[in-house]
């Protein structure tokens, strides 16, 4: 009986955990959900590289409060700004022509946090549920700050 509950406690922290977790999905994705049903995207910018960038998303996007915040009121957005997904965005696609397979480090920008003019790691950008861009968040934010920022 006691390995009975623990199995079932340990089943439900799991579900818990599951979900408190946000849904991440690519821009274009996004974009397409939006037209479906108009709401925010909150967008990740990150880098591979960036220690900030990582600290962002083990401290702050896996906190239960920011989590349940970002998944109930935005489509949710992670772009790597030296990755090499395209991104059509209003018509026009953007790609990322210098982009180097296997290398380590730093690589080549994104055409599109280029236009995003992100000037640094993390950024995050907050479009409307037109799919605009509203606001740049840049910097590492602890869980309380982020929330803080976004319900303004």
């Amino acid at each position: 009986m006691k390995k009975l509950l623990l199995a079932l406690f340990i089943g439900l922290g799991t579900l818990a955990a599951q979900a408190q977790e946000i849904k991440w999905m690519s821009m274009d994705e996004a974009l397409a959900a939006q037209k479906k049903k108009a709401k925010p995207i909150f967008m990740d910018v990150y880098t591979d590289w960036c220690g900030p960038c990582k600290m962002l998303d083990k401290n702050t996007f896996h906190d239960p409060a920011v989590a349940k915040y970002i998944s109930e009121n935005y489509y949710a957005v992670k772009f790597n700004a030296e990755g090499k997904s395209d991104i059509t965005y209003k018509g026009k696609k953007y790609s990322n022509p210098g982009f180097v397979e296997g290398r380590s480090g730093r690589n080549a920008v994104h055409e599109f946090a280029t236009f995003l003019q992100v000037r640094a790691y993390p950024s995050m950008i907050v479009f409307d549920a037109k799919g605009e861009v509203k606001a740049p968040i840049v910097g590492y934010y602890q869980p309380e700050q982020l929330l803080e920022t976004l319900k303004k």
